[in-house]
């Protein structure tokens, strides 16, 4: 590697908060250096580069309030390193809050945005507020959107709010309902679907998830809304949150999701383009949590962005 691509981080002394604690030192330095690999890591540990209070320490040692961790320099490749958000990006990011309080942060997530970084993606939202909120000490993201979904996105603002909200989650006690736009429509009400999911299955030389029964299991309720000539609005309600569930879902059930290039219907697609959609028909709408520290029970709206209206209201006139 070119020396010119790279820079080396100065040796960081970090001092421990209360909202930290618990973590494991692996995960607690997998989640400061995101953008070095796991196996520098675990070296690091394992040499005694990573020192608490001076020590040595496992990589299973738990790190305490009050504790001061010694990190390394890391060598980082400059351009997977984006201290930088735009000022597009940035208010994007301000506008789209829901609500926010000292243990949540809830956003309408804009469509087309990754939630965190990966391959060929240097930013996602998390790592640009994490800039933009430099003095948040911690900010980590309770669940996942996929890039082209819009609406409610959840992020914990301490470790204790963080851990409660995933274990909501492992229960189902998390209330998620979806928006989406389905091609063609049926009459006999509401449809469940409970058919395990198998993700990274190559199909064709590409990445997909399949119906399998050695997948992990996954629950989908579907609630038709409005049904038109071509499509139907319909709620979903997932129980599970897996993978490209929803689409894969309604793939299973003969009726894919509009804008949905990777498991779609190519005609319906473009007809659905020619009235204004440029996106994948998935959103959102609502999220319901029991608060981690008041224990209040919450519901999160996220309204269906301009454009998905638009495709609606244009739906609707062909009917």
């Amino acid at each position: 590697m070119n020396a010119a691509n790279t820079k080396t981080n100065p040796v960081q002394f970090i001092d421990i908060s209360a909202a930290q604690a618990g973590q494991r030192i692996d995960n607690f330095l997998l989640t400061l250096e995101k953008s070095v690999p796991k196996s520098r890591i675990y070296k690091a540990i394992r040499k005694g580069e990573v020192r608490v209070n001076k020590g040595r320490i496992k990589q299973t040692y738990k790190i305490q309030a009050g504790d001061k961790i010694r990190i390394p320099p890391f060598h980082t490749s400059e351009k997977n390193t984006t201290t930088f958000v735009g000022d597009r990006l940035k208010q994007q990011l301000t506008e789209c809050v829901l609500f926010e309080d000292d243990d949540l942060l809830v956003l309408n997530k804009p469509p087309g945005l990754a939630v965190h970084a990966g391959t060929n993606i240097q930013q996602g939202i998390i790592e640009a507020l994490r800039i933009i909120r430099i003095d948040q000490p911690y900010l980590e993201l309770v669940h996942r959107l996929d890039r082209d979904t819009s609406g409610c996105l959840l992020l914990a603002k301490n470790r204790n709010t963080l851990l409660n909200l995933q274990q909501q989650m492992i229960q189902h006690d998390l209330d998620k309902h979806y928006l989406t736009l389905l091609k063609g429509s049926w009459d006999d009400g509401e449809k469940l679907v409970e058919h395990p999911l198998l993700k990274n299955v190559v199909s064709s030389g590409e990445r997909m998830v399949q119906l399998n029964p050695q997948g992990k299991y996954a629950k989908t309720v579907f609630i038709p809304i409005e049904r038109y000539s071509q499509a139907q609005l319909t709620e979903v309600v997932l129980f599970t949150g897996r993978t490209h569930q929803i689409r894969v879902h309604s793939l299973y059930l003969n009726h894919p999701v509009a804008g949905d290039d990777k498991y779609g219907h190519r005609n319906f697609n473009r007809d659905m383009k020619k009235l204004g959609l440029k996106r994948l028909f998935l959103h959102a709408w609502k999220l319901g949590i029991t608060h981690p520290s008041s224990s209040e029970k919450l519901l999160f709206e996220a309204p269906l962005p301009t454009q998905l209206q638009n495709v609606i209201d244009k739906l609707r006139t062909q009917t």
